[in-house]
């Protein structure tokens, strides 16, 4: 492994650690054009995977008394999320990946790019169980079609008025459990070979440091600006996952 193939998996790696640590998703969007550039493409996601998992697990630990305050909320999206992943995977046969790709970029531009532009943020202040359930359902099944499980419930929780730490405590399990799952698949179809596996000894400290330069800035954001940044990542997440697709 040269000098150069050691740099771009760690610019990968710390542009992937970076973001998870600082809004607990998007390591995929920011990295795997990166690991692409190396690795055969199961490869690059499998690293990749295992990135948003280990830098999730550190988000996790920040916002614990978060999750512990209201498990019901967390739970509302995840366990239907967890029926959607294998129906996700199902879909493969039947879905064209790269035309749901430019759909949800589509969504995630418009989304993003009409609230950046408003004085005043979405907010849904009650209680909506149904949609939560249907987001997290959703969400499930885009992980399991495209390794997408963020997008929705980011647009979702980044329209309610809660707490940037009950934001998080929401999204960051909600992603580390479905990614965790996908890896897990990955690993059974021997997507972990011993290239893969070098490139992680280089990557995995790379980003689990980025993370947590992410995580000191997540920490000193106000509750306001965090829903601002969610909103301005979907129009750029939006951004990468269309240029990623269309080149």
């Amino acid at each position: 492994m040269d000098f150069n193939n050691m740099a771009i998996i760690a610019a990968g790696a710390a542009a992937g650690g970076f973001i998870n640590g600082l809004a607990g998703f998007g390591t995929s969007l920011f990295a795997l054009g990166f690991f692409l550039s190396l690795l055969p493409p199961v490869q690059a996601v499998a690293l990749v995977l295992l990135l948003s998992v280990l830098t999730g697990l550190q988000g996790l630990w920040v916002v614990r008394q978060a999750i512990f305050d209201n498990p019901r909320r967390l739970m509302r999206f995840l366990g239907p999320a967890i029926i959607g992943i294998p129906l996700g995977v199902q879909g493969l046969r039947y879905v064209d990946v790269s035309t749901l790709k430019l759909v949800i970029a589509g969504f995630l531009l418009i989304y993003g790019g009409y609230f950046s532009m408003r004085r005043s943020l979405p907010s849904f202040d009650r209680p909506t169980p149904i949609v939560d359930a249907a987001v997290g359902f959703l969400g499930g099944i885009l992980g399991g079609l495209a390794s997408l499980s963020g997008a929705l419930p980011t647009m979702w929780c980044s329209m309610r008025s809660w707490p940037k730490a009950e934001t998080r405590a929401v999204l960051q399990p909600f992603n580390v459990c479905v990614l965790t799952l996908s890896a897990g698949l990955l690993a059974l179809r021997g997507a972990y070979t011993p290239e893969t596996l070098r490139f992680a000894m280089i990557a995995i400290p790379v980003a689990l440091a980025s993370a947590q330069i992410g995580i000191a800035i997540f920490k000193r954001v106000p509750d306001v600006t965090f829903q601002r940044l969610l909103i301005g990542l979907c129009f750029v997440s939006g951004i990468i996952l269309l240029i990623r697709e269309l080149y």
